[in-house]
């Protein structure tokens, strides 16, 4: 990748955690935590790898995203707006009425929202069956799904893992954001996962494990998933929960509670600092 091209991602997922934190102080609640460490795969997703028209956003021929973790909205809808799906004003709505910006992902009410989730665990599921539908239909569009550390302790995440290695779905990417921390603490004390890598390559899939808030790996992965026939592909993606915002990085208690007024306008400081330090360089 060309460093224009990486400063320009980098530059998206800043303005994307710009909008999660906007959206998260303004509602006075919400989950900031796990939308800042996925930040740069959304940036990644939307301004590099998907093919999709925010003019069109259920063309048949777009490519689809799956939040499994959706309570990690803001970030979505952050990045959404940002690639002009809607209004970047409506973040500021986030869960108040009248908004679409529900607490989770609904594909009906959110323009670019390809499915609706919530509760954790399922977005795998959905996303093999729209890889599935894909390839019977004879598609080319691909699927991609981004799952939590933590989520990924259910029994339904690894079904799902069987189910898209039985049916060789090498148009589907899995991102797992590991953080190390979910709602209940450490993910290795609560339930621990690990080794993530060894269980998904024995389970049939094509696995890379990268620092997953770093543009350039998160792309240059995904590029090399395209090129992977006959098995889908898993990114594991080590994180830093909280990422950007000094005071909530690796603090499990930002997982799901919104920042004041004085803690907005701190974390606010410190990513436009960050932003113009990008623009400038």
């Amino acid at each position: 990748m060309q460093p224009e091209q990486e400063r320009e991602l980098k530059i998206a997922a800043t303005k994307i955690r710009i909008g999660i934190i906007t959206g998260v102080g303004h509602a006075g609640c919400g989950h900031p935590g796990g939308a800042m460490s996925c930040a740069d795969m959304l940036s990644v997703l939307y301004f590099k790898e998907m093919k999709v028209d925010p003019a069109q956003p259920r063309a048949p021929w777009r490519d689809r995203l799956v939040l499994s973790k959706g309570h990690s909205a803001p970030g979505l809808y952050a990045a959404l707006a940002l690639r002009g799906f809607f209004d970047p004003g409506e973040l500021e709505r986030l869960r108040t009425l009248p908004s679409h910006l529900q607490g989770h992902p609904d594909m009906h009410k959110t323009p670019g929202v390809d499915m609706s989730s919530g509760s954790l665990g399922q977005g795998l599921s959905a996303a093999c069956g729209m890889a599935l539908s894909g390839r019977r239909r004879g598609s080319d569009y691909r699927v991609y799904a981004i799952l939590g550390d933590g989520e990924s302790e259910e029994g339904q995440v690894w079904e799902a893992v069987h189910t898209a290695a039985h049916y060789k779905l090498d148009n589907l990417v899995a991102l797992f954001d590991v953080n190390g921390l979910q709602i209940d603490g450490p993910v290795q004390q609560v339930m621990n996962i690990l080794p993530l890598e060894g269980k998904l390559e024995a389970c049939g899939w094509n696995v890379l494990s990268i620092d997953g808030n770093d543009v350039n790996a998160v792309a240059s992965a995904l590029e090399l998933a395209r090129t992977v026939k006959g098995k889908p592909t898993a990114l594991v993606c080590h994180t830093v929960k909280g990422r950007g915002v000094s005071f909530m990085e690796n603090q499990v208690q930002w997982h799901g509670i919104a920042p004041d007024q004085a803690q907005m306008e701190q974390a606010l400081e410190e990513l436009h600092a960050q932003l113009r330090e990008l623009e400038v360089n």
